[in-house]
């Protein structure tokens, strides 16, 4: 019986070809959209800027994307993936030897990275006009955030009550955020040394509440007399 796999390989490999120049295609436009959405915001953003950026014309743009939303919908889609995978390692439990300073310190540097890497990620949740499907995304990923770092204190307080526990870790994520932005609009040792104020500030505001449940050092973090 004659052997058809050679004959057929090439009819097969061609829309595995095409799927793999799409893919190629749309990656170049969501790196293109990234950029001009840092530089010029979502709302100021234009299909015609992306293409531009991109080196391609607004035509071939149109053949992945319909508008703006869609190329923000896609991108904001697979940033969030991503984030979920970076908080998922930085709020791994941590071991009762682990000095507060060094839990800490491992975790801001992962959420830290993760943002210094996508600038565009803040841009897009924070946006004033961001499509309402990434506001609503953005949304249940905080409710996880939050969900996930209750967890973490809950461990380290095992005798907190939920109300407690739940402030605690809405203020933790608040001076995150807030010390964020001004990472994120420095460079250099600026920005190292605006990461090291935000550990400082939540090394001092936990080091009290966990007291010597971690293996704490230095002076910030002493429990109260």
């Amino acid at each position: 019986m004659p052997d058809n796999s050679q004959k057929d390989s090439p009819q097969k490999e061609q829309p595995r070809r095409r799927q793999a120049r799409g893919e190629r295609r749309i990656t170049q436009l969501l790196e293109a959209a990234a950029s001009v959405f840092c530089t010029t915001g979502y709302t100021a953003a234009s299909t015609s800027a992306i293409a531009r950026e991109a080196g391609v014309s607004p035509g071939t743009l149109y053949q992945f994307f319909p508008n703006k939303e869609a190329i923000a919908i896609e991108l904001g889609d697979r940033l969030m993936h991503e984030m979920r995978e970076a908080y998922g390692e930085a709020l791994a439990p941590v071991a009762p030897a682990t000095p507060l300073e060094e839990a800490v310190g491992a975790a801001v540097d992962r959420f830290i990275a993760f943002n210094c890497d996508h600038p565009v990620f803040f841009a897009l949740m924070h946006g004033p006009d961001i499509p309402g499907r990434i506001a609503e995304e953005h949304d249940a990923l905080h409710a996880t955030l939050i969900s996930r770092v209750e967890d973490l204190l809950l461990s380290l307080l095992p005798d907190a009550r939920p109300a407690d526990v739940t402030r605690t870790a809405h203020v933790c994520l608040g001076v995150y955020k807030a010390g964020l932005e001004l990472v994120l609009s420095h460079e250099g040792a600026e920005r190292d040394a605006y990461i090291e104020e935000i550990k400082k500030v939540l090394i001092g505001y936990l080091g009290p509440l966990v007291g010597d449940r971690l293996g704490i050092t230095g002076t910030t973090a002493t429990r109260p007399a």
